[in-house]
């Protein structure tokens, strides 16, 4: 009779387990998805980064909600998704840097009391510029 509650706390516990390893496997997808998608589609020239920061950068969010199930009330409760952001990407002069940042609701029990994790997954992504063949100075390239 004693084991049972034993038995759901520890039953509990590995669900909760189970829950993060989920949360973390589909946040390397989602990073993955983030970051291919701005490559491809980011623009370098500063004439369209109105574009890249106020459509294309909330639309790849939406879609990596989408596919982490913040959207789905019984996956976000499972996995415990409170607030998830992808925007904005830095820009550097040769990497574009692609943040997934997720943070999780804090454990409820009554005997522990901690604060919500924080889940980041990073991506550097090179710009989309043509390769320059590599020329010695004072050589004449066919």
């Amino acid at each position: 009779m004693l084991l049972l509650p034993l038995f759901m706390f520890f039953l509990f516990a590995f669900s909760k387990v189970f829950a993060t390893l989920i949360l973390i496997q589909k946040m390397e997808v989602a990073s993955f998805y983030a970051a291919r998608r701005w490559q491809l589609e980011s623009h370098r020239n500063v004439a369209h980064e109105s574009f890249d920061n106020g459509t294309l950068c909330p639309d790849i969010e939406q879609k990596v909600k989408e596919y982490l199930g913040y959207f789905d009330a019984t996956t976000k409760s499972f996995l415990g998704i409170q607030t998830v952001s992808v925007c904005p990407v830095q820009r550097t002069q040769v990497w574009n840097v692609v943040t997934l940042t997720v943070f999780t609701n804090p454990i409820d029990l009554p005997t522990m009391k901690t604060g919500g994790y924080k889940f980041e997954v990073v991506k550097y992504v090179p710009n989309r510029d043509r390769p320059i063949a590599f020329v010695l100075p004072g050589l004449n390239a066919p």
